[in-house]
């Protein structure tokens, strides 16, 4: 199954076509994509009884994130092995996780305002928690989740990086800087949930390629890692790290500038198109530490 977010209305697509669930649900279900979670398993049954199945046509223009509300955000640093090496550092023993606050998260049709001239890319699975989850065994972690999207950890370095204690959360969290989309894909709809193609293209360039495969920490293991810690709640996003080619590693460094396009893409899920617009007069060459 896919659910989209059609300018705030929860969508999904039977024989391709939109299906507002509203109203083919009677009311039973609310319009606000972000309600559904907490009923995941009642609504999967329900979407399952409609025959609701891959994905249909819409717009990119109308779609919001398909989790707009979450109640928690998670960040994973450093957890594709080349990613690592190119900031040149080591390897963690547990999920370095950070949070990206819920006023960044924002779907396709949001274009994203820059910050500053060291605004970065970094293309990453996202996975959607389906219910409450705490201290479970990676062995069954997939089955509390409820899809996977597409995400970009977009990343103001300068802001990141600076003083002597890094603020990942801050730097991670400007209006606009957790774009997701188009939509939520149900693991079943996915070749294989483990092992997915992504790469990121910047005005049809592309700067990062890899699979999920590559994971240092997988799916199952982030949330077996954040589980035995805290409970993972219904709507909650994972984003689960970036693989090698981020600009801020390269040599010279590369930055975003207003008027680019980015792309991302993943395979099983499909494009996230983010609009990148903001503010003018950026130095030409900014530099920063990689921290």
């Amino acid at each position: 199954m896919i659910i989209a977010n059609v300018t705030q209305r929860l969508t999904t697509f039977v024989g391709g076509q939109a299906v507002d669930v509203e109203e083919r649900s009677g009311g039973l279900f609310k319009a606000d994509p972000a309600a559904i979670y907490e009923r995941w398993s009642e609504f999967r049954e329900w979407a399952d009884g409609i025959g609701a199945k891959g994905p249909g046509e819409v717009a990119m223009d109308l779609l919001d994130a398909p989790s707009p509300r979450p109640s928690q955000v998670f960040a994973i640093s450093l957890n594709y092995r080349d990613h690592a090496a190119e900031a040149d550092l080591a390897i963690p023993e547990f999920p370095a996780a950070f949070t990206k606050f819920q006023s960044c998260i924002v779907g396709a049709r949001t274009p994203v305002e820059l910050a500053g001239p060291t605004s970065d890319w970094e293309v990453e699975l996202v996975v959607v928690m389906g219910q409450p989850t705490s201290k479970v065994a990676a062995d069954g972690a997939w089955n509390h989740v409820a899809g996977v999207t597409i995400g970009q950890d977009l990343s103001e370095r300068a802001r990141q990086l600076a003083g002597p204690m890094p603020q990942f959360s801050l730097g991670k969290s400007f209006a606009g800087y957790g774009p997701t989309g188009p939509w939520l894909v149900t693991p079943d709809e996915l070749p294989d949930a483990d092992d997915l193609a992504l790469r990121c293209l910047l005005d049809g360039e592309t700067v990062q390629e890899s699979r999920t495969s590559q994971l240092i920490f997988s799916v199952p293991d982030l949330i077996a890692a954040l589980s035995s810690v805290l409970t993972l709640m219904p709507g909650d996003l994972i984003f689960t790290g970036t693989p090698a080619g981020v600009g801020f590693a390269r040599s010279p460094q590369r930055f975003l500038k207003p008027g680019q396009q980015l792309l991302s893409e993943i395979e099983g899920i499909g494009q996230l198109h983010t609009r990148i617009a903001g503010p003018r007069g950026q130095s030409a060459n900014p530099q920063v530490s990689h921290g």
